[in-house]
C-alpha cells in the first residue's frame, strides 16, 4: 500500500462521558464477580485477559478445560466466562474446531456450556481463538444463529497489525458504553475473516448484532488490506448474541485496555484506554 498524504492516520474518537467513566472509583468493591478465564491446550493471552477483567473488579480464575473435563471445576460458580485467544490444538483441525469439539462432543460439557448460556445472569467473552471457538458453538447460545465461521485470511497469511475499527450499536453489554467510537485496537490472527451467507449478515444487521467494523482512517468501513486484515464483508469483526450477554470478536481488548499497550498514542491516552470500558461495563452489569 503505497503512503497517501490524504491518510489521516490512527485516530481515537470515543463517547462523551468514556474518559470520566474510566477515571471514576469502582462501586460495590467488595462485591467481585468471579470471571473464569477459560483456556485449552496452545492457547495465550489469559494472562491480558485476567489482568484486564481484574482491574475492573473481577475475581479471575483461571481455567482450564482439562479442569472441566476432570470436573476439578465447573461453570456452575462463574458469572462470567472469557475465552482466550491463542492457537488451540495449533489449529490443525481449523482455528478454534478442535477447542469446540472437546466441548461438543463431550454430552456433559456441552451441557454445562449451555446451562452457562442460557442462564439469565451470566456473560460472556471470546477473542481471536475464543471467537473462533463460540463462533462453533452457535446451538448452545440463544441467539447466536447468524453468527458467521471465521476462515482463513484473504493475504493467506498471519496479521499481527494495530488496526482502526468503529464499535456499532449492537446488543453487546460489554460494547455498550463504547457505540459510536473510533479506536485502534491489536490484532494478532491468521484466520479472522467472517464467512457468512449474505442473508445471514443482513439478519446480523437488522437484529444490531454486528457489534464492530474494521474501518479505514477516515472512518469508513472497509474491506480494503491492511485497513481490513482479514478481508471480512463490510468489515464484520464482532458480533453479539440477541440478548447483548454473549460477545465474540477477533481484536484483542485485552491487549488493548492500558495505554501502555499502544504502539501509537494520542494525546491524552491515560493508563487505562477506552477498551477497559468493555471490562468495566461488564463488572456493573454484573453487580
Amino acid at each position: 500500500m503505497l503512503a497517501d498524504d490524504a491518510d489521516p492516520g490512527l485516530s481515537m474518537t470515543v463517547p462523551a462521558g468514556v474518559t470520566a467513566a474510566l477515571l471514576a472509583p469502582m462501586v460495590n468493591v467488595g462485591v467481585k464477580p468471579k470471571v473464569a478465564i477459560l483456556r485449552e491446550q496452545g492457547v495465550n493471552s489469559q494472562v491480558e485477559m485476567a489482568a484486564a477483567f481484574t482491574a475492573a473488579g473481577f475475581e479471575a480464575v483461571d481455567v482450564h478445560m482439562s479442569d472441566l473435563i476432570s470436573a476439578r471445576r465447573s461453570l456452575d460458580g462463574f458469572q462470567a466466562l472469557a475465552a482466550c485467544g491463542g492457537f488451540s490444538y495449533g489449529d490443525v483441525l481449523g482455528a478454534g474446531s478442535g477447542w469446540a469439539k472437546s466441548i461438543l462432543m463431550n454430552a456433559g460439557i456441552a451441557d454445562q456450556f449451555e446451562a452457562f448460556f442460557h442462564r439469565p445472569d451470566t456473560l460472556a467473552l471470546g477473542v481471536c481463538n475464543g471467537c473462533q471457538m463460540l463462533s462453533q458453538l452457535t446451538d448452545l447460545i440463544p441467539g447466536a444463529e447468524h453468527w458467521p465461521r471465521f476462515v482463513r485470511n484473504r493475504s493467506e497469511q498471519f496479521e499481527a497489525r494495530f488496526s482502526m475499527v468503529e464499535v456499532m450499536p449492537s446488543h453487546s453489554v460489554l460494547l455498550k458504553a463504547l457505540e459510536g467510537a473510533y479506536l485502534p485496537i491489536v490484532v494478532s490472527h491468521g484466520e479472522g475473516r467472517a464467512a457468512l451467507s449474505d442473508a445471514a449478515a443482513q439478519q446480523l444487521a437488522v437484529n444490531q448484532q454486528i457489534a464492530m467494523r474494521f474501518v479505514g482512517n477516515d472512518g469508513a468501513p472497509t474491506q480494503r488490506y491492511p485497513a481490513n486484515p482479514n478481508g471480512s464483508p463490510g468489515g464484520l469483526t464482532a458480533v453479539a448474541s440477541l440478548d447483548g450477554r454473549v460477545t465474540a470478536m477477533m481484536p484483542h481488548p485485552e491487549r488493548s485496555f492500558r495505554g501502555a499497550q499502544w504502539s501509537w498514542q494520542p494525546q491524552g491516552l491515560g493508563d487505562l484506554s477506552p477498551w477497559a470500558m468493555m471490562f468495566k461495563s461488564a463488572a456493573a452489569w454484573l453487580r
